[in-house]
């Protein structure tokens, strides 16, 4: 039988050999609910970058430049870290280059699996439809937050694999963790979220509807999956 696993910090991700894996790759606030928001809206294409100054440099090529630190804004770049900068009309058609805090550098550590596909609650159903058609075993990745685990991302992986318990064996006890962990609160998960560490940081910078945004269920029926370099549909 095939098995999931789960990884809760990046900083962790050396304990696990991706090589054999679909890796699931989440970040709820606020990357990937960003990338699956923008492919969506018909964003052509999405290139992570870890480093700050190499994403800066694909404004030159002709991208949309994404740039997030600490929450807040890069400036000088195009877009932030807001599902709503994706959402715009103006993005619709083009090629975005985006670095984040945790999100990006949770890509970048993903890369040596079989593949790496994009996770968020506005398209968990369809992420979880992907994944049970593969036949290979699957390492759901949380981004937290430099370094540290965080609720969202959790609470994500835990309504995740309850989706998946009846096809997948469990690798070890992560997931019956996080599984527990959303089923204690999925019915109050908002005002769960928002006593959340990263939620209170990210409500000084006046982001209550982003968070709010992307708790949101199957928005979306996409699957970001990367090719390349790329995240694509």
């Amino acid at each position: 039988m095939k098995t999931v696993d789960v990884c809760l910090s990046p900083d962790l991700i050396h304990l696990y050999d991706v090589s054999d894996k679909v890796v699931v790759v989440v970040d709820i606030l606020r990357a990937t609910s960003c990338m699956t928001a923008g492919l969506a809206n018909g964003v052509k294409s999405i290139t992570p970058y870890q480093n700050l100054e190499q994403c800066e440099f694909m404004k030159y090529k002709g991208y949309l430049i994404a740039g997030e630190r600490d929450g807040q804004k890069v400036d000088g770049f195009d877009l932030g870290n807001s599902p709503f900068d994706y959402l715009d009309e103006s993005v619709r058609g083009k090629k975005v280059a985006v670095t984040t805090t945790n999100g990006t550098v949770a890509i970048e550590k993903s890369k040596r699996a079989i593949e790496v596909i994009i996770g968020s609650f506005l398209n968990i159903s369809a992420v979880a439809a992907h994944v049970k058609k593969q036949r290979q075993n699957v390492l759901i990745l949380c981004a937290g937050w430099k370094g540290k685990i965080n609720l969202e991302d959790s609470l994500f992986t835990g309504a995740l694999v309850d989706k998946l318990i009846d096809d997948f064996a469990f690798e070890s006890d992560a997931p019956l963790l996080a599984q527990a962990c959303y089923l204690q609160m999925k019915d109050d998960m908002l005002h769960r979220v928002q006593n959340s560490s990263h939620a209170k940081r990210l409500n000084r910078l006046n982001v209550q509807k982003d968070i709010e945004y992307c708790l949101k269920l199957d928005e979306f029926d996409i699957v970001p999956r990367l090719v390349g370099e790329e995240l694509v549909v």
